[in-house]
C-alpha cells in the first residue's frame, strides 16, 4: 500500500502540526518502518514549543537515552515567552472579556477599534499582540487557547494580511480540537475571502486553493454534511479546474465522496469527467472501483471503507440488471465480490428496493429483466413534450419575415436603380405571363 499512499503529497500542503496525525495513522497502519515515522515525527515537530513531547520522541527515538541539556533549557526558555505574552495582553485581554465590551463589538473591524481606542485606551499594538500570543500557544500545542487569541484578534484587527493568516491558524486550531462544526463555517469563510481578494499574481490564489483543498479533508470527512460539502467545493469551476492543473490526487477523495453520496448521484457523471481528463497524471485503485485496501489505509476514507463498496456494489448492479435481460446469478455474485448466499439475498433485495420489473429463477439460478416498454399514450406525450415550444418559435419566425417583406425600404433609391427595379419588374411579368400562356396551352 506504501505505493498509493498520498501522505507526502498532502504534507507537503499542510501545517506541520496537522501533518502529524496523518504519522500517527501510518504509524498504527505499519505501512512504514516504525523508526522512520518516529524519525519523522521528531523532525516535524522539533521547531515548534511542544518541548517536553518532542523531548519524549528524542528519547524514543535514541532508544532510552538521557535527554540532552538543550531540552531542560528550551523548556524554561518557553514557560518566559509565555509569561511574557500574558503580561503584554492582559489588559486588551481584560477589557474585551467585560460583556459589556464584548456584547458592542460588531463585524466591521474599524469600528470595533475604534470604540475600544476611544473608551478604554487600546491600541493596534495591542491588538497585534493578540496574534502573536495565538500563534505561540499554537507552537505549544495549546489549540484552545490559540484559537481564543485568533478570534478576538479577527474581531479587532483591521491589518489584511494578518486576518488572513489568522483565519488559517484559527481553522487549524479547530480542526486539531475536533471542533468540526465551527471549522465548516471557517472554511466557508475562507473561501469567501480567497475568491473576493483580488491578487496581483494568480499564483498567489491558486496556492491557496489547494491549501484549502487540502485542509478543508479534516473537515469534510468528520461533519455530517461534509459528503455535500466536498461536492460542491470540489465541482465548482474554479476548484475542479485546480484540482486537474495543481493537485490531480485529490481526485481520489472527489471520487469517494460521490460514490458514497446517495442523495447526489447526479454529480457521478462530473466526477468520472475529471476523473477521465486526468487519468494520464494520476490513476489508483480506488479512481478505477477496484481496490478497497487503499480505503482502509487512507487517513480521511479509514471510516468509509463498508459504505463505499456496498454503493459501489448498488450503483454497478443497477446499471448491469438494465444492460442485460438475463443475468446469471453466481456470475454477478462473483463480480460483486460476494459470496453466493449472501449475494443472493443482496440481489433480491436490490429488485425489491429499487422496483426493478423482474422475477428471480431460483431452478435455473437467474435473474430475468422484463423489458422496460413505455406504453404508448406515454410514448406520444414524451415525444410531443416540446412541440407547441417549437411551434412558437417557427410562428414567431414567419411573423417576423412577413413584417420584414411587408415594411417599406426607408430610404429612396436613385433614378437608374428605380429604372432598374422597373425594367426588372416587367421582364418578370412578361416571364411570368409567358409561363402562364404556356400552362393553359398545355
Amino acid at each position: 500500500m506504501e505505493k498509493y499512499d498520498l501522505t507526502p503529497k498532502l504534507m507537503l500542503h499542510l501545517d506541520r502540526q496537522l501533518c502529524y496525525p496523518l504519522l500517527e495513522f501510518l504509524s498504527v497502519k505499519n505501512v512504514y518502518n516504525k523508526q522512520d515515522l518516529l524519525k519523522a515525527k521528531f523532525e516535524l515537530l522539533q521547531p515548534t514549543e511542544m518541548v517536553d513531547y518532542v523531548g519524549s520522541l528524542y528519547v524514543d527515538l535514541h532508544g532510552g537515552c538521557e535527554l540532552p541539556e538543550e531540552y531542560p533549557l528550551r523548556r524554561a526558555e518557553t514557560m518566559k515567552k509565555l509569561e511574557e505574552f500574558e503580561k503584554k495582553t492582559e489588559k486588551i485581554r481584560s477589557i474585551i472579556e467585560i460583556p459589556e465590551v464584548a456584547s458592542s463589538l460588531r463585524q466591521d473591524r474599524e469600528q470595533n477599534m475604534k470604540f475600544l481606542k476611544e473608551n478604554y485606551d487600546c491600541k493596534p499594538e495591542m491588538v497585534r499582540d493578540l496574534y502573536d500570543f495565538g500563534i505561540f500557544l499554537y507552537s505549544c500545542g495549546n489549540y484552545g487557547g490559540a484559537a481564543d487569541m485568533l478570534f478576538h484578534f479577527l474581531v479587532l484587527s483591521t491589518d489584511f494580511n494578518l486576518v488572513i493568516k489568522a483565519m488559517w491558524g484559527k481553522l487549524a486550531c479547530e480542526i486539531l480540537m475536533g471542533n468540526w462544526e465551527t471549522a465548516y463555517n471557517d472554511i466557508g469563510r475562507l473561501r469567501e475571502n480567497i475568491e473576493k481578494t483580488s491578487y496581483s499574481n494568480q499564483t498567489q490564489q491558486l496556492t491557496r486553493r489547494v491549501w484549502l483543498l487540502h485542509w478543508s479533508l479534516f473537515v469534510f470527512f468528520n461533519h455530517p454534511n461534509g459528503r455535500d460539502g466536498i461536492l460542491d467545493m470540489m465541482l465548482t469551476s474554479q476548484y475542479s479546474n485546480t484540482i486537474q492543473n495543481a493537485c490531480p490526487w485529490l481526485v481520489r477523495y472527489l471520487v469517494a465522496a460521490a460514490i458514497v453520496n446517495r442523495r447526489r448521484r447526479n454529480s457521478i457523471k462530473d466526477v468520472v469527467k475529471i476523473a477521465k481528463n486526468i487519468d494520464y497524471m494520476y490513476r489508483d485503485p480506488l479512481t478505477e472501483f477496484v481496490c478497497k485496501g487503499v480505503l482502509s489505509n487512507d487517513f480521511f476514507l479509514t471510516g468509509l471503507g463498508d459504505d463505499f463498496v456496498d454503493c459501489a456494489r448498488l450503483y454497478f448492479a443497477e446499471v448491469y440488471c438494465r444492460v442485460y435481460s438475463k443475468i446469471d446469478f453466481s456470475h454477478l455474485v462473483s463480480m460483486l465480490g460476494m459470496d453466493q448466499e449472501h449475494g443472493e439475498k443482496w440481489i433480491v433485495k436490490l429488485i425489491r428496493d429499487t422496483r426493478l420489473d423482474a422475477k428471480v429463477d431460483l431452478k435455473d439460478n437467474l435473474v430475468v429483466i422484463n423489458p422496460n416498454s413505455s406504453p404508448v399514450p406515454q410514448l406520444v406525450i414524451e415525444r410531443s413534450k416540446f412541440l407547441s415550444f417549437r411551434s412558437q418559435v417557427l410562428n414567431g419566425a414567419i411573423d417576423k419575415r412577413e413584417a420584414a417583406a411587408n415594411n417599406p425600404t426607408k430610404s429612396e433609391p436613385n433614378s437608374s436603380s428605380k429604372k432598374g427595379n422597373t425594367e426588372s419588374s416587367s421582364n418578370t411579368n412578361n416571364s411570368f405571363k409567358s409561363r402562364k400562356t404556356a400552362s393553359s396551352r398545355a
